[in-house]
């Protein structure tokens, strides 16, 4: 028989620590290429500053290098390296005293049903539309910094990293309900800012002023003149 693909992983993962704990340098390459873009926004999501993500980053990497020797395996080594993440993230927030008052994650919400966001399906695009696109990523990108830190984390973890309910609770160290119903929320003032912005940019859509206008009147009056002069 095969063995299961996240076994495999699993398996895959145990041997690269057991080099790691040799002081293996590739091996060490091999997780942080591995599990970078995951480990950087969950930090990213907490931070909400490039800088700062990496730094964190940085610094739980070397946590964990330190204290490779306590994974045992009981849980996937990605989950195990997003704790530390989260960790040295609240970390560095906390040392920034932000003025704002920040949700703790280990706070109860109310279990709320979740709601599927719909998203469109990626087809070829030509140059104009992949702009279109990075627009609307980059719009996407700043409403996501402006939810509660605890409700952006959650966001990041579900929807973007795709990570389970029970993952996300486990590296947040929050209930399953609270994963469920933070996720909720987080869509809802998404939706809400996304559709203030569409209501904003409509009101100029097809807009018909400046040099647009001035070409059509300029061009309707030369074809104008001739006929009316006769």
């Amino acid at each position: 028989m095969h063995a299961r693909p996240a076994q495999s992983a699993a398996d895959n993962d145990l041997a690269l620590v057991k080099s790691i704990l040799l002081r293996d340098e590739a091996a060490f390459e091999t997780v942080m290429r591995r599990y970078n873009g995951r480990l950087f926004r969950v930090a990213r999501a907490i931070l909400s500053n490039d800088r700062d993500a990496e730094d964190a980053l940085q610094d739980a990497y070397l946590d964990a290098f330190r204290h490779m020797d306590g994974f045992r395996g009981d849980a996937q080594l990605a989950t195990w390296l997003t704790r530390i993440v989260v960790n040295h993230a609240l970390m560095r927030l906390r040392r920034q005293k932000r003025d704002r008052v920040v949700l703790p994650f280990t706070g109860r919400d109310a279990d709320d049903n979740d709601l599927e966001m719909q998203v469109a399906d990626r087809q070829t695009e030509s140059p104009s539309d992949g702009l279109l696109r990075a627009e609307l990523r980059r719009l996407l990108e700043r409403r996501i910094d402006e939810l509660p830190v605890a409700f952006r984390a959650v966001f990041v973890m579900r929807d973007i990293e795709d990570m389970t309910v029970q993952e996300t609770a486990d590296s947040l160290s929050i209930p399953a309900a609270t994963v469920r119903s933070r996720l909720f929320r987080a869509r809802a003032l998404l939706r809400e800012a996304l559709a203030r912005d569409v209501d904003t940019a409509t009101l100029n859509v097809f807009g018909f002023a400046g040099a647009r206008c001035d070409r059509v009147v300029a061009a309707v009056l030369a074809r104008w003149r001739p006929t009316a002069s006769h």
